[in-house]
């Protein structure tokens, strides 16, 4: 477990037949930052060979997600399906050492194996018909790896620690079908050796894959690399994380307005600790990632937690960088900054509001529209025939004033306070519908100096006459 490596050699070699789920996310994101910790390699190896489920959408759906995620890989990408004569490469290698042999036995004769084990109360397996036979290679025949029949197989593992696995518990597995194709334990060893790949991060639902492949590196001769089961991410019923739970895309989080710095370090604290610390920088990652802090237990997808370390996110970030990341959110929303507006201010101002680039671009909806829509509610509250005076007051101040300063705007908004002896409370909810059609919003002062004189008046004028209309209405 202490084993001496010269340079960390890691991968991450997804299956493309779907989207960058989140699990495999954090996967390559601790293999990834391992490997940057120690001044070493990360490889991306994609794993194709089944034709039927993988896509070239799906891989560069994979691509999208990583480079989205900021995670940059030194070798690769390989493709296991460009690998093919290796493979048959080293199953000659074990056909020739005698730890392979090929199988002849038809669908039927293994379903009545199974059969004949379960009536008998032992474990559905391949009973080694075949093993002694020495059977030349014929079209139909499989290749089955002549696994040991006594003993133990010893997973040392740096997260589990040490796991025994009988190795009677286990059969003499197929590493090559009868259509020619190498099955994935062999591909999986024969890539690892390969590419010197001496250290393996991996969810722990690849377990009963190891055994198999420590028994593959023994037979060929290569000494085995560490190994670390990440345990799974759950939803919030503590069932492994799916569609029913949510997004499980990465991308999907992106499109929400997620930054990835925020994803990265949620990710990582699924299962990794350094102390109390929550909030992590990229750099902080880099330098502070390691094996050892990964918990034993299944951590939970808490889709709050993201939201709330992605505010904080968002803060750290500030409003130069949120005003360019925030574009395409504007961009979809159908919101389109006029002329005269300070993008940037606008930004500072809904960054405490925020968690998410999306909820900032539709918050900034009545900085950038002409046409305040008053939210009705707010309106039966607050919009009444005594609220025409602090806004007619206010109108009067903001006219002429020729600083339009943030403290200038303070300044006579608390003369105007003082004029109609009105408190806070009754004077500000009025003049905020005014200006953004909500009770809800930064600060009045804020607002009044991102949005700029002419329209300010043009919104507060607009209000009192609507208050005006109103009371007329009613009489």
């Amino acid at each position: 477990m202490n084993q001496k490596i010269d340079k960390i050699i890691t991968r991450f070699p997804p299956s493309p037949s779907g989207y960058l789920h989140v699990g495999g996310a954090r996967t390559a994101i601790f293999n990834w930052l391992y490997a940057r910790n120690k001044g070493g390699n990360f490889v991306l190896r994609i794993e194709d060979t089944d034709a039927q489920r993988s896509t070239q959408d799906s891989v560069d759906a994979i691509f999208d997600g990583l480079k989205w995620l900021g995670i940059t890989w030194d070798d690769g990408p390989y493709y296991q399906s460009q690998r093919t004569d290796l493979y048959l490469e080293y199953i000659q290698k074990l056909l020739d050492s005698g730890n392979a042999y090929y199988c002849t036995c038809s669908p039927e004769k293994l379903d009545e194996m199974r059969e004949k084990a379960m009536s008998e109360g032992r474990k559905p397996k391949y009973d080694g018909t075949c093993r002694e036979k020495n059977l030349p290679k014929t079209d139909n025949a499989v290749v089955r790896f002549k696994a040991p029949l006594h003993g133990a197989t010893v997973i040392e593992d740096i997260i589990k620690g040490h796991i025994a696995i009988q190795n009677e518990e286990l059969d003499d597995f197929i590493i090559l079908r009868s259509d020619g194709s190498p099955t994935y334990n062999l591909a999986v060893v024969v890539d690892d050796i390969t590419m010197g790949i001496n250290t393996i991060i991996r969810g722990d639902d690849h377990i009963s894959n190891t055994p198999k492949q420590i028994m593959l590196f023994n037979a060929l001769g290569y000494k085995l690399p560490l190994f670390g089961h990440v345990p799974m991410v759950l939803g919030g019923d503590k069932t492994r994380l799916s569609k029913r739970h949510g997004a499980t895309s990465v991308t999907a989080y992106r499109d929400m307005g997620i930054l990835p710095e925020a994803m990265v370090n949620y990710l990582v604290r699924l299962g990794w600790s350094y102390g109390d610390q929550e909030f992590f920088t990229i750099e902080d990652l880099l330098e502070k990632f390691n094996l050892t802090s990964i918990g034993k237990s299944p951590s939970v997808f808490d889709m709050d937690k993201l939201l709330a370390l992605n505010a904080d996110h968002m803060k750290a970030a500030g409003a130069a960088k949120l005003k360019d990341l925030v574009k395409p959110f504007l961009d979809k929303a159908g919101i389109i900054p006029p002329e005269g507006i300070d993008v940037e201010k606008a930004v500072e101002t809904l960054i405490p509001r925020c968690r998410t680039l999306e909820e900032m671009a539709e918050a900034s909806r009545f900085y950038f529209e002409d046409e305040i829509v008053y939210d009705e509610e707010a309106v039966k509250k607050h919009m009444k025939p005594e609220s025409i005076a602090p806004v007619n007051a206010l109108i009067a101040k903001i006219d002429g004033l020729e600083d339009f300063s943030e403290a200038n705007i303070d300044k006579v908004f608390h003369e105007m306070l003082e004029e109609t002896g009105l408190k806070f409370g009754k004077a500000g909810p009025p003049v905020r519908i005014a200006l953004t059609g909500k009770t809800a919003s930064p600060g009045i002062f804020e607002i009044i100096a991102v949005i700029g004189k002419e329209k300010t008046l043009s919104r507060l004028k607009k209000a009192a006459a609507y208050i005006e209309n109103m009371g007329q209405a009613k009489n």
